[in-house]
């Protein structure tokens, strides 16, 4: 979503740039409605784009200026494009709010500020927005808390690696497993919802969240007693379990649960690619080594040639694993081009 692209509704956009894309409907944000998100939209129709969240402020009609629906466009990511980081808005959104809807009533009861010109005073006054961001996990779980989902990143990018070192399958490689059989899939812990059984024993439930699908997880007793403490909505976990197939839908019966730091994903671990001798044409040389050269890092890259043979690459072309990295590798050589 974008105070200054997003309709009221999902609509398709075309911007100059080529890229077509689908904004976000402003009315679709929590504590949002249509005639909040028409008002904006009234506005920047008449007035023309908002340049940063102090024009916002001052020229919208201050219902929209309630506290719950400024926090939900900000945690949305709705005045991304105007250069502020969430955390930092966030913060001092409640003062330059104030403070505009005083300047609005000012202005309408005809006050003039001691130079003529209320608003150039009210901006050499206007209140700083600190240079603050959240982490990822935090952006994250605040966007999908006012969207229902992750738009502008996912949780477990740039962890693909790892998760593919720690699991067995990823969510949508579960189809052809046999029921009963042992696995370990990764993902993101979302909709956690804990219980107690007709014996007093607490027991949990939650969805597992893939780059490619989702399943849920059910801890009994003795688990939830275990590993109960691990689960939080947001996190990123490794979940080892039991396969088990309800009204055709994999779940999993869950007997270990191991967090997964998104710190130690940018760690120093090699990275290796199966590519095989016959692959490596000049041209996709040239690719691979532009892709890796866009990602400079703390791992070292081994290409994989097949009968375990590889070629460790210099220094010069260690990577960050934690930057997109593997998401691109694996569009341009394949799902299976991460050897774990």
């Amino acid at each position: 979503p974008d105070v200054n692209v997003s309709e009221s509704d999902f609509a398709a956009i075309y911007p100059a740039s080529g890229e077509q894309a689908i904004s976000f409907g402003l009315s679709a944000i929590r504590n949002m409605g249509g005639g909040t998100a028409k008002m904006i939209l009234d506005e920047r129709a008449a007035n023309g784009p908002f340049a940063d969240f102090y024009d916002f402020s001052s020229r919208v009609d201050p219902m929209v200026l309630n506290k719950g629906v400024v926090e939900a466009l900000i945690k949305a990511g709705a005045f991304d494009s105007l250069g502020h980081p969430r955390q930092g808005l966030l913060h001092a959104s409640e003062t330059i709010v104030r403070r505009s809807i005083q300047q609005q009533r000012e202005r309408e009861q005809g006050v003039m500020s001691l130079f003529g010109d209320d608003s150039q005073s009210s901006f050499e006054a206007r209140a700083e927005i600190p240079d603050a961001e959240f982490d990822k996990v935090r952006r994250l779980a605040a966007e999908k808390e006012m969207l229902g989902l992750y738009v502008s990143d996912h949780p477990i990018m740039g962890m693909e690696e790892m998760l593919a070192r720690k699991t067995t399958h990823r969510i949508d490689q579960l189809a052809d497993v046999e029921e009963g059989a042992s696995v370990k899939v990764g993902g993101v812990v979302s909709n956690l919802r804990k219980r107690w059984t007709r014996k007093g024993d607490q027991m949990a439930s939650c969805d597992l969240e893939g780059l490619y699908g989702s399943m849920e997880v059910t801890l009994f007793p003795r688990a939830m007693e275990e590993h109960g403490h691990k689960l939080e909505n947001d996190l990123v976990v490794v979940v080892e379990g039991r396969l088990d197939r309800r009204d055709d839908e994999p779940g999993l019966i869950c007997f270990g649960v191991e967090p997964i730091d998104p710190a130690a994903a940018n760690g120093d671990a090699p990275l290796k690619l199966n590519l095989g001798a016959r692959s490596l044409s000049p041209e996709r040389i040239d690719n691979l080594k532009s892709v890796i050269a866009g990602h400079p890092g703390r791992s070292e890259v081994i290409l994989m040639l097949g009968a375990g043979k590889g070629i460790k690459l210099s220094s010069a072309y260690r990577v960050d694993t934690g930057s997109g990295l593997i998401g691109e590798l694996r569009e341009m050589l394949g799902e299976n081009a991460i050897a774990v």
